[in-house]
């Protein structure tokens, strides 16, 4: 706030109600300044004057200073006398803050000292709709509705109330009739931009978003909203762009901070992310978006206890993100290898939150279903809701529902899910199958067999990288789990690290024919360094990144004693499972059957030329069958590749206990069994588009 100035007026002569009246009309004409002064001036007689405290408050308010406009209503309300539309607007900061249960408080004083005020009705309104109680907070916006039936403010927030109901048609009505009777109002905007976005709708539901901010430049809900837009895209340093301007103007937002936690977490920025959301759970202990920031960060930072505790803060706070809390509490447990006890967080999930998509989705992920499977016709009925489900929700109970038809073995429902699925996903980006097939071609043609002789001889000269790559759904994640369970190799996951760096090589794939030897060994280094953390002093790490496969070239001009395990499955197999996962990360070319086929056929072209121009010393291949058939053999075959000797807890993988963070994370967690080997020829009648680009249309 300012400091007051000097005020010619003779103030010491003004009696208190006076005062007040003039420093309400300085207020009413702009004068922020003046009446500052005259409420300071008032407080230093009367420290507990609720009148005066309360217009500090909306001054501190305006000039975004929301914690001191807190404290000030706090005091003002406080007071014996204080007026209804006092504590009507301490409700509403403190909704703003995340202070929710003190905020529910002073409204309901509110509201039982004027019954007929509508503002106290609507605060009540929309505070109840952040603790997620949708019938109590609708019935409060409908009484308001009553009183005021033109309010584009009510309806904007009873919009509001409906989408957490899963009326989203409803919802809409309500927000376009709000900008029918005030086309200058930005919230409207936002939450039609946030609901076209869950309907894959992005250019207009930017412009939407934009248009909010233009009209209202410190309308936080806008900025985190088209953060979350450009999130669902993949296109993350766009939805840090909005959170940052958010955050340049209001420093302490702890709902944006929380929000960029999470996408520098998607950035694997992780101590940038640590701190962003360290920072809103200081700010808001009681915020449940802060308290689930640090728990998805502090797992993505392999500290799965920390984040289970922070989970289990968010998911007792008020607001809606206690089912996104739960939801991830349960796939933390599921990624432990904890089966039992992400079996009964699921059902807590659905107990509580029976229409989750995300909670059915993930429960179908873990569970093998059979024909008459009770669950089957639970999601059944949450996806026969209608026009009201998000096409977001109905794209994952399309992938959740195809999984447990396929698994049960009625192959026309199942597709008739899979298709509608992926199709629906498929229509939410752009993919070019001729340019992926140029890309191929042209890292064959930039590390021909005669590079790997013409470099110098480089120095970074490690063992300790182990690189397990392939299609996704090929046995990778499987293939690290055996590794990871001898005791002298770490299991790191999917690590990005290497697809930076081809990233950082100008004119990669031709560039590295012109980079320099100290360029490459800086390169190599800069990777060593990375993993040498993670290796907490065992001889090997296995960086198991599918994609890899596209570097397995540099891998080896960069890290010349590097291992690299290329995993092969059958074709049709490995083609028909990524066909049926919804991938947390980018696979874009497996979301429809005959660009999937055509990518498989292009992997295939650049695993040949690895194969011939990689030293089988540090290259081999191991299939998923083989595995299958006869594990011992195949795990003594890896080790023996690394050099190191038997170590019997490879036969027991299922047992080693890590966080596993890949769409296998169930399949690594049971003994071996034979069911997905052949799996496809069940099916092989709904596949035939996948069958032609494979060119293995009369496959038997």
């Amino acid at each position: 706030m300012t400091s007051p100035p000097r005020s010619s007026e003779p103030q010491d002569l003004l009696t208190l109600p006076d005062a007040l009246r003039r420093a309400r009309a300085h207020w009413t004409a702009g004068q922020a300044r003046q009446a500052e002064s005259l409420c300071q001036r008032i407080l230093a007689l009367h420290p507990r004057q609720p009148d005066a405290l309360h217009l500090l408050g909306l001054i501190a308010y305006a000039y975004g200073q929301l914690d001191t406009a807190v404290d000030l209503l706090r005091r003002a309300c406080a007071a014996p006398r204080a007026a209804a539309s006092y504590r009507s607007d301490f409700a509403e900061m403190c909704r703003q803050c995340g202070l929710l249960e003190e905020g529910e408080a002073a409204a309901r004083k509110a509201v039982a000292q004027a019954p007929d005020m509508a503002a106290g009705w609507n605060n009540l309104g929309i505070i109840l709709q952040e603790m997620g109680r949708y019938a109590e907070s609708r019935a409060c916006l409908e009484k308001v509705l009553a009183l005021e039936p033109e309010n584009a403010e009510i309806l904007n927030n009873l919009g509001n109330t409906c989408l957490r109901q899963g009326e989203t048609r409803q919802a809409e009505r309500h927000w376009r009739q709000a900008l029918s009777l005030k086309p200058d109002y930005a919230k409207p905007y936002s939450n039609l931009a946030k609901l076209l976005a869950d309907r894959g709708q992005y250019e207009e539901a930017l412009d939407l978003g934009r248009r909010a901010i233009a009209l209202d430049p410190q309308f936080a809900d806008a900025y985190v909203n088209l953060a979350a837009l450009e999130t669902e895209r993949e296109r993350h340093p766009e939805a840090l762009k909005w959170l940052d301007a958010l955050l340049a103007v209001r420093a302490d937002h702890p709902v944006a901070l929380a929000a960029r936690a999470l996408v520098l977490a998607k950035l694997e920025r992780l101590t940038d992310a640590l701190c962003s959301a360290e920072r809103a759970a200081r700010l808001a202990p009681d915020s449940a978006e802060a308290q689930y920031a640090l728990g998805y960060v502090l797992q993505a930072l392999g500290r799965p206890q920390e984040a289970l505790a922070a989970y289990e803060q968010a998911a007792t706070r008020p607001g809606t993100k206690a089912e996104d809390a739960l939801v991830a509490r349960a796939v933390l447990f599921m990624e432990q290898g904890r089966r039992e006890e992400a079996e009964e967080a699921f059902e807590r999930v659905l107990a509580r939150f029976p229409q989750s998509v995300h909670a059915w989705y993930s429960r179908a992920d873990l569970k093998k279903f059979r024909s008459g499977d009770p669950l089957i016709p639970r999601m059944q009925a949450l996806f026969d809701r209608g026009e009201d489900l998000l096409p977001g929700d109905r794209m994952v109970l399309h992938f959740a529902l195809g999984k447990a038809y396929l698994d049960a073995g009625d192959s026309t429902q199942a597709f008739w899910h899979l298709d509608r699925g992926n199709a629906q996903k498929r229509a939410t980006f752009t993919y070019d199958a001729d340019e992926t097939s140029r890309v191929i071609d042209g890292i064959k043609d930039a590390f021909p067999a005669g590079l790997f002789a013409r470099q110098p001889s480089l120095t970074v000269a490690s063992t300790l990288p182990v690189f397990v790559l392939g299609m996704p759904r090929s046995g990778t994640t499987l293939t690290e789990q055996i590794l990871a369970s001898h005791a002298a190799i770490r299991g790191a996951g999917e690590l990005a690290y290497v697809q930076r760096i081809a990233g950082d090589i100008p004119g990669y794939p031709h560039g590295v024919q012109a980079a320099c030897a100290d360029r490459l060994r800086d390169w190599g280094r800069a990777y060593l360094d990375q993993v040498t953390v993670l290796a907490d002093g065992a001889s090997h790490v296995v960086d198991k990144m599918p994609a890899n496969f596209l570097h397995a070239g540099l891998i080896h001009l960069l890290l010349p004693q590097a291992r690299i395990i290329h995993c092969r499955r059958n074709a049709i197999d490995t083609c028909l499972s990524c066909y049926s996962k919804l991938f947390a990360g980018e696979q874009r070319f497996s979301y429809d059957q005959r660009e999937l086929g055509r990518f498989y056929r292009d992997y295939e072209r650049l695993m040949d030329h690895w194969r011939a121009v990689l030293p089988s010393t540090h290259f081999l291949e191991v299939d998923y069958e083989a595995i299958v058939d006869d594990l011992e053999a195949q795990a003594r075959r890896m080790l023996a590749f690394l050099g190191l000797d038997w170590d019997p807890a490879c036969l027991e993988f299922h047992k080693t206990e890590r966080v596993v963070r890949t769409a296998s994370v169930n399949q690594v967690r049971t003994p071996l069994y034979k069911t997905s080997a052949g799996r496809w020829r069940a099916h092989a009648g709904q596949l035939r588009p996948l069958l032609a680009a494979l060119g293995l249309e009369g496959e038997p």
